[in-house]
Protein backbone atom coordinates (compact mmCIF):
# COMPACT_ATOMS: atom_id res chain seq x y z
CA UNK A 1 0.00 0.00 0.00
CA UNK A 2 2.86 2.32 1.09
CA UNK A 3 4.61 1.73 -2.23
CA UNK A 4 2.36 3.70 -4.59
CA UNK A 5 2.20 6.64 -2.52
CA UNK A 6 5.53 7.01 -1.96
CA UNK A 7 6.47 6.71 -5.11
CA UNK A 8 4.01 9.68 -5.99
CA UNK A 9 4.91 11.63 -3.46
CA UNK A 10 8.90 11.09 -4.32
CA UNK A 11 8.25 12.25 -7.82
CA UNK A 12 6.10 15.03 -6.39
CA UNK A 13 8.76 16.30 -4.51
CA UNK A 14 11.49 16.15 -7.24
CA UNK A 15 9.88 17.26 -9.66
CA UNK A 16 8.27 20.66 -8.16
CA UNK A 17 10.51 22.62 -9.67
CA UNK A 18 12.14 21.27 -12.56
CA UNK A 19 11.54 23.21 -15.21
CA UNK A 20 11.37 27.08 -14.47
CA UNK A 21 9.17 28.66 -16.22
CA UNK A 22 9.95 32.81 -17.38
CA UNK A 23 8.01 34.92 -14.97
CA UNK A 24 4.99 36.90 -15.37
CA UNK A 25 5.53 40.74 -14.96
CA UNK A 26 2.48 43.02 -15.72
CA UNK A 27 -1.16 42.44 -14.97
CA UNK A 28 -4.14 44.26 -15.61
CA UNK A 29 -6.33 42.97 -12.86
CA UNK A 30 -6.36 39.95 -10.19
CA UNK A 31 -9.92 38.66 -10.26
CA UNK A 32 -11.95 36.76 -7.72
CA UNK A 33 -13.26 33.11 -8.95
CA UNK A 34 -14.99 30.25 -7.21
CA UNK A 35 -13.89 26.80 -7.83
CA UNK A 36 -15.88 24.15 -6.18
CA UNK A 37 -16.42 26.15 -3.24
CA UNK A 38 -12.76 27.66 -3.07
CA UNK A 39 -12.12 31.06 -3.63
CA UNK A 40 -9.08 31.16 -6.08
CA UNK A 41 -7.09 34.87 -6.91
CA UNK A 42 -7.03 34.75 -10.73
CA UNK A 43 -4.49 37.13 -12.21
CA UNK A 44 -5.33 39.07 -15.64
CA UNK A 45 -1.74 39.29 -17.10
CA UNK A 46 -1.41 42.23 -19.66
CA UNK A 47 -1.66 41.00 -22.73
CA UNK A 48 -0.04 43.33 -25.30
CA UNK A 49 -2.04 45.02 -27.89
CA UNK A 50 -2.15 43.63 -31.40
CA UNK A 51 -0.27 46.65 -33.89
CA UNK A 52 0.41 47.12 -37.55
CA UNK A 53 2.94 47.73 -39.28
CA UNK A 54 4.99 47.58 -42.51
CA UNK A 55 7.99 44.96 -43.09
CA UNK A 56 11.25 45.61 -45.15
CA UNK A 57 9.88 43.59 -48.12
CA UNK A 58 6.90 45.91 -48.09
CA UNK A 59 4.23 44.08 -46.34
CA UNK A 60 1.31 45.15 -44.29
CA UNK A 61 2.01 42.82 -41.24
CA UNK A 62 0.49 42.92 -37.29
CA UNK A 63 1.60 40.78 -34.52
CA UNK A 64 -2.00 39.53 -35.02
CA UNK A 65 0.00 37.24 -38.11
CA UNK A 66 1.91 35.57 -35.37
CA UNK A 67 -0.33 33.76 -33.68
CA UNK A 68 1.39 30.92 -31.56
CA UNK A 69 4.88 32.14 -32.11
CA UNK A 70 7.23 33.08 -29.35
CA UNK A 71 7.89 36.38 -30.31
CA UNK A 72 11.61 38.76 -29.23
CA UNK A 73 11.63 42.06 -29.74
CA UNK A 74 13.71 45.19 -29.95
CA UNK A 75 13.52 48.91 -30.86
CA UNK A 76 16.49 50.37 -32.99
CA UNK A 77 16.91 53.09 -36.32
CA UNK A 78 18.68 51.77 -39.71
CA UNK A 79 21.28 54.83 -38.84
CA UNK A 80 21.85 54.19 -35.53
CA UNK A 81 26.05 54.81 -35.07
CA UNK A 82 25.65 52.95 -31.12
CA UNK A 83 24.19 50.08 -30.04
CA UNK A 84 21.92 49.04 -32.87
CA UNK A 85 24.48 47.24 -34.69
CA UNK A 86 25.52 45.06 -31.89
CA UNK A 87 22.34 44.51 -30.60
CA UNK A 88 21.41 43.43 -34.64
CA UNK A 89 24.45 41.14 -34.59
CA UNK A 90 23.11 39.40 -31.40
CA UNK A 91 19.79 39.23 -32.77
CA UNK A 92 20.95 37.49 -35.79
CA UNK A 93 22.87 34.70 -33.70
CA UNK A 94 19.70 34.31 -31.61
CA UNK A 95 17.95 33.73 -35.27
CA UNK A 96 20.63 31.32 -36.48
CA UNK A 97 20.00 29.12 -33.32
CA UNK A 98 16.66 28.38 -34.04
CA UNK A 99 16.79 28.34 -38.51
CA UNK A 100 15.35 24.36 -37.84
CA UNK A 101 12.68 25.66 -35.95
CA UNK A 102 11.38 28.70 -37.85
CA UNK A 103 7.47 27.58 -36.50
CA UNK A 104 8.73 28.51 -33.12
CA UNK A 105 9.97 32.17 -32.88
CA UNK A 106 9.61 35.52 -34.80
CA UNK A 107 12.28 38.18 -33.96
CA UNK A 108 11.26 41.68 -34.43
CA UNK A 109 13.12 44.84 -34.68
CA UNK A 110 10.53 47.61 -34.73
CA UNK A 111 12.25 51.25 -35.81
CA UNK A 112 12.07 54.38 -33.65
CA UNK A 113 12.55 56.60 -36.42
CA UNK A 114 10.14 55.56 -39.28
CA UNK A 115 10.30 59.15 -40.21
CA UNK A 116 13.90 58.02 -41.77
CA UNK A 117 13.04 54.62 -41.82
CA UNK A 118 11.40 53.58 -45.49
CA UNK A 119 11.36 50.21 -46.65
CA UNK A 120 14.11 50.61 -48.81
CA UNK A 121 16.38 51.51 -45.70
CA UNK A 122 14.77 48.55 -43.58
CA UNK A 123 15.74 46.27 -46.60
CA UNK A 124 19.21 47.18 -46.83
CA UNK A 125 19.70 46.99 -43.33
CA UNK A 126 18.40 43.63 -43.46
CA UNK A 127 20.22 42.43 -46.57
CA UNK A 128 23.83 43.93 -44.64
CA UNK A 129 22.71 41.07 -42.01
CA UNK A 130 21.92 38.48 -44.42
CA UNK A 131 19.15 37.72 -42.39
CA UNK A 132 16.15 35.70 -42.63
CA UNK A 133 13.13 37.85 -44.20
CA UNK A 134 10.74 35.35 -43.08
CA UNK A 135 11.53 34.82 -39.32
CA UNK A 136 12.85 37.79 -38.91
CA UNK A 137 10.33 41.36 -39.65
CA UNK A 138 12.35 45.12 -39.51
CA UNK A 139 9.21 47.62 -38.96
CA UNK A 140 8.39 51.28 -39.70
CA UNK A 141 4.77 52.18 -39.12
CA UNK A 142 3.35 55.87 -37.00
CA UNK A 143 5.47 57.40 -34.89
CA UNK A 144 3.10 58.31 -32.37
CA UNK A 145 1.31 54.30 -32.11
CA UNK A 146 5.02 53.05 -32.82
CA UNK A 147 5.77 54.82 -28.81
CA UNK A 148 2.41 54.00 -27.16
CA UNK A 149 3.22 50.84 -28.35
CA UNK A 150 6.64 50.90 -26.70
CA UNK A 151 5.59 52.86 -23.49
CA UNK A 152 2.22 51.75 -22.67
CA UNK A 153 2.28 48.01 -24.45
CA UNK A 154 5.89 46.29 -24.20
CA UNK A 155 6.69 48.82 -21.21
CA UNK A 156 9.96 49.58 -21.88
CA UNK A 157 10.69 52.52 -19.47
CA UNK A 158 10.02 49.83 -16.64
CA UNK A 159 12.50 47.62 -18.16
CA UNK A 160 14.84 50.17 -18.89
CA UNK A 161 13.86 52.96 -16.15
CA UNK A 162 17.09 55.17 -18.04
CA UNK A 163 15.73 54.88 -21.25
CA UNK A 164 14.80 58.00 -23.14
CA UNK A 165 10.63 58.55 -23.19
CA UNK A 166 11.08 60.94 -26.00
CA UNK A 167 13.28 58.77 -28.18
CA UNK A 168 13.35 55.09 -27.13
CA UNK A 169 16.77 54.18 -27.31
CA UNK A 170 17.27 50.43 -25.42
CA UNK A 171 19.64 47.68 -25.02
CA UNK A 172 16.58 45.07 -23.87
CA UNK A 173 15.29 42.45 -26.21
CA UNK A 174 11.49 41.53 -25.30
CA UNK A 175 10.44 38.26 -24.73
CA UNK A 176 6.43 37.68 -25.63
CA UNK A 177 5.17 34.12 -24.97
CA UNK A 178 2.39 32.60 -27.15
CA UNK A 179 -0.36 34.45 -25.60
CA UNK A 180 1.81 38.12 -26.21
CA UNK A 181 2.66 38.05 -22.89
CA UNK A 182 5.81 39.82 -21.63
CA UNK A 183 7.80 37.06 -20.22
CA UNK A 184 11.53 39.15 -19.72
CA UNK A 185 13.83 41.49 -21.03
CA UNK A 186 17.40 40.78 -21.51
CA UNK A 187 20.27 42.58 -22.30
CA UNK A 188 21.30 41.93 -25.73
CA UNK A 189 24.84 43.16 -25.09
CA UNK A 190 25.41 40.57 -21.92
CA UNK A 191 25.97 37.06 -23.09
CA UNK A 192 24.78 35.57 -20.01
CA UNK A 193 21.57 37.13 -20.51
CA UNK A 194 21.33 36.00 -24.41
CA UNK A 195 21.84 32.86 -22.88
CA UNK A 196 18.97 32.54 -20.61
CA UNK A 197 16.53 33.90 -23.29
CA UNK A 198 17.86 31.29 -25.73
CA UNK A 199 16.93 29.16 -23.21
CA UNK A 200 13.67 31.24 -21.98
CA UNK A 201 12.46 30.18 -26.07
CA UNK A 202 11.62 26.72 -26.33
CA UNK A 203 10.75 26.40 -22.21
CA UNK A 204 7.95 29.09 -23.19
CA UNK A 205 6.57 26.35 -25.79
CA UNK A 206 6.44 23.85 -23.43
CA UNK A 207 3.56 25.98 -21.09
CA UNK A 208 0.70 24.77 -21.04
CA UNK A 209 -2.17 27.13 -21.83
CA UNK A 210 -4.22 27.32 -18.40
CA UNK A 211 -7.33 27.85 -20.70
CA UNK A 212 -6.90 24.54 -22.04
CA UNK A 213 -5.09 22.27 -19.44
CA UNK A 214 -4.60 18.75 -20.04
CA UNK A 215 -6.74 16.08 -19.22
CA UNK A 216 -4.38 14.20 -16.53
CA UNK A 217 -3.69 17.77 -14.87
CA UNK A 218 -7.19 17.34 -13.97
CA UNK A 219 -6.88 14.10 -12.04
CA UNK A 220 -3.21 15.05 -10.35
CA UNK A 221 -5.09 16.50 -6.78
CA UNK A 222 -6.55 12.98 -7.15
CA UNK A 223 -3.86 10.42 -7.75
CA UNK A 224 -3.17 9.90 -3.93
CA UNK A 225 -6.34 8.35 -3.30
CA UNK A 226 -5.88 6.32 -7.15
CA UNK A 227 -2.80 5.06 -5.77
CA UNK A 228 -4.22 4.18 -2.13
CA UNK A 229 -7.13 2.20 -4.30
CA UNK A 230 -4.37 0.32 -6.05
CA UNK A 231 -2.66 -0.48 -3.31
CA UNK A 232 -5.92 -1.74 -1.65
CA UNK A 233 -6.65 -3.99 -4.36
CA UNK A 234 -3.01 -5.45 -4.51
CA UNK A 235 -3.71 -5.88 -0.68
CA UNK A 236 -7.09 -7.83 -1.44
CA UNK A 237 -5.96 -9.89 -4.16
CA UNK A 238 -3.15 -10.95 -1.96
CA UNK A 239 -4.78 -11.94 0.87
CA UNK A 240 -7.34 -13.50 -0.61
CA UNK A 241 -5.24 -15.55 -2.94
CA UNK A 242 -3.68 -16.90 0.24
CA UNK A 243 -6.99 -16.96 2.17
CA UNK A 244 -8.09 -19.53 -0.58
CA UNK A 245 -4.23 -21.48 -1.21
CA UNK A 246 -4.71 -21.98 3.13
CA UNK A 247 -8.16 -23.25 2.73
CA UNK A 248 -7.14 -25.32 -0.06
CA UNK A 249 -4.42 -27.00 1.99
CA UNK A 250 -6.70 -27.50 5.23
CA UNK A 251 -9.48 -29.12 2.56
CA UNK A 252 -6.48 -32.06 1.75
CA UNK A 253 -5.41 -32.43 5.08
Amino acid sequence: MLLPLTGYWIVKYYSKDAVHMPQHYFYDSISVTNKKGNLVNDTIWHKVKNISFTNQLGQKVSLDDLHGKIIVLDFFFTHCPTICPGLARSMKKLQKSFEKNPEIVQFVSISIDPEHDSVHQLRQFADKLNVNHDTWWFLTGDKKETYNFALNEIKASIADTNVDTAFIHTENFFLLDTNRIVRGWYNGFDTVKLSQLASDIPTLMLEKDKKSPSLLREFIPYLPVIFIGIGLTIFLITYLTRYKNKKDVNSVI
